[in-house]
């Protein structure tokens, strides 16, 4: 039988890792099922959107809860720019302690819920509250499970719309990995502007790239006994150091600790986490911009780590300071950060699974005594009065 992500499938099965090691694996083919989709839904899709749209005073909001509010955060600010609107990343756990705080202006809202299963309380609850402060709201709803709440609570309702993913991108395993970026690319399709079928086969074919050379390499990350993990992000790809970050905690237990944070944020107190220990993984920006803060950074941690603490995700090294190891995410060099997120988040899933498995953890479950849950369960809802 063929290995998979370099290993047997039967070894895989034997350490806990088969659904997590697969749905790493799967992802350029549902972003492609997903791409078909957008396709066939167009029509729908801008049928209920258009008309939202095409108000200058609507806001939009991108709510989820963990990796689904990173979701979110990668989304944001590539719409904003793309809609010329506010677009406001929230996260559902925010809007649910905190909804007065979180909707001060009763204005037009199109609030866009990120959830894989949408039965989490807080992805039912932040809907609702949405519904309770706004006069009015709409909802798109981007969902991996049709028997979830969410996705029933808004089935068939006019100011509703619910985009169903792949059934393989509705993960078996704990860790968000094919439903985080399957719901990421539906929205960006669906909110982004016409589906670009040639776009969808380019992110595909890099994480296929990602997939085929990357695996040893964060194998070999793994074997140099690094007990903390840094990510790097700047605009879009603060988002994608947040979810790279939390893929480290959920598939090690909380054995490896990771942090995220932005290129010019790290130095402003964070820096102080680095020791000989310490792993750094920067994604670069495509905006030229945003790329020399980026390349600085590299630049000034090339001199203080030690050989093999840094790695730069990048669509292009020509522009990179000498030494270090670079992941190159080859013919992604002019898409958005958005977009480049996609096949970039491929290679800290790769080094959450590798370095989960050196340290004896059981990826599909790290958790095997339910100190935390693949869907959160526990939450106490407390009624909105006034």
């Amino acid at each position: 039988m063929t290995n998979l992500l370099g290993y047997p499938p039967a070894d895989l099965h034997a350490r806990g890792a088969d659904h997590t090691a697969r749905e790493i694996a799967q992802q350029p083919a549902v972003w492609r099922e997903v791409g078909s989709a957008a396709v066939a839904s167009r029509e729908a899709n801008d049928a209920f959107l258009r008309p939202l749209l095409d108000n200058p005073e609507l806001q939009m909001v991108l709510a989820g809860a963990g990796t689904s509010a990173f979701a979110g955060q990668v989304l944001a600010p590539v719409l904003a720019r793309r809609l010329g609107r506010r677009v406001d990343a929230i996260a559902t756990t925010d809007i649910v302690s905190n909804p007065r705080e979180c909707f001060v202006e009763d204005v037009p809202t199109l609030l866009v819920s990120f959830a894989r299963s949408g039965d989490s309380p807080e992805s039912v609850a932040a809907a609702r509250l949405a519904e309770q402060r706004l006069s009015e709201c709409s909802h798109l709803v981007v969902t991996c499970d049709p028997d979830g709440q969410l996705a029933r609570d808004h089935a068939g309702k006019s100011r509703s719309r619910v985009l169903l993913l792949p059934a393989a991108a509705n993960d078996r395993g704990f860790a968000m990995t094919s439903s985080f970026t399957g719901m990421m690319l539906t929205a960006m399709l669906a909110l982004g502007g016409a589906t670009n079928d040639l776009l969808v086969e380019r992110i595909a074919v890099a994480a296929e790239q990602v997939l085929a050379t990357r695996p040893s390499d964060a194998r070999a990350l793994a074997a140099r006994d690094h007990s903390r993990i840094v990510y790097l992000g700047s605009g879009a790809l603060k988002g994608l150091a947040r979810e790279s970050a939390l893929k480290v905690l959920e598939l090690t237990a909380g054995r490896v600790v990771a942090l995220s944070d932005s290129a010019l944020g790290f130095r402003h107190g964070p820096k102080a986490v680095l020791d000989e220990r310490t792993l750094v993984v920067v994604y670069l920006s495509n905006d030229p911009y945003t790329r020399q803060y980026d390349q600085d950074i590299v630049a000034e941690l090339r001199h203080s780590l030690p050989p093999g603490n840094l790695v730069t995700i990048a669509a292009r090294d020509a522009d990179l300071p000498p030494g270090g190891e670079t992941w190159q995410l080859s013919g992604l060099d002019d898409v958005d950060d958005a977009v480049l997120a996609l096949p970039a988040v491929l290679c800290a899933q790769l080094i959450g699974l590798e370095f989960s498995l050196a340290l004896g953890c059981t990826p599909d479950n790290p958790f095997p005594s339910g100190e935390v849950n693949r869907v959160v369960h526990g939450v106490t809802l407390h009624p909105l009065l006034g």
